[in-house]
């Protein structure tokens, strides 16, 4: 599986972090930035990962910030992108099983590496059950049109 990931400066530490430690596990990643640690615009880089995966680049996306609020409001204003902050591992399993999200999105300045790493696993082993639960997405996408 192909994982798009991006931050903004606030998140580039739990990026990089996250970024190895998908490779480690065999996931294909493809890294949007940002690069370093001076301060960039969130939105830039919120919408080069929904892109990515709204375009079918990438399967699923991570995006981080300080929060992961900004990115989050920033990537739900992509047609087609359904992103879902989580700060544990029940809501990241929820967003994939009910909500069907395709980028899960992070704070660096609000979770530790270890739960991050737990999230990140939880969020990508989950699977989307259908059902009821489709026909609720289909009415959130609708909200697009």
């Amino acid at each position: 599986m192909e994982i798009a990931i991006g931050s903004d400066h606030g998140g580039i530490h739990l990026k990089e972090h996250i970024k190895t430690y998908l490779m480690e596990k065999g996931f294909g990643v493809e890294d949007y930035g940002t690069y370093g640690e001076e301060s960039v615009d969130y939105p830039d880089y919120a919408e080069a990962v929904a892109k990515g995966v709204v375009a079918g680049k990438q399967e699923l996306g991570i995006l981080i910030c300080g929060t992961g609020i900004g990115v989050s409001i920033s990537a739900n204003k992509i047609k087609g992108i359904r992103a879902a902050l989580c700060g544990d591992c029940f809501s990241a399993l929820m967003s994939r099983e009910h909500n069907d999200a395709n980028i899960l999105c992070l704070g660096e300045r609000v979770i530790g590496l270890g739960l991050a790493e737990k999230i990140v696993d939880t969020y990508l082993t989950g699977h989307f059950q259908g059902g009821r639960h489709a026909r609720r997405v289909e009415k959130i996408m609708n909200l697009e049109k």
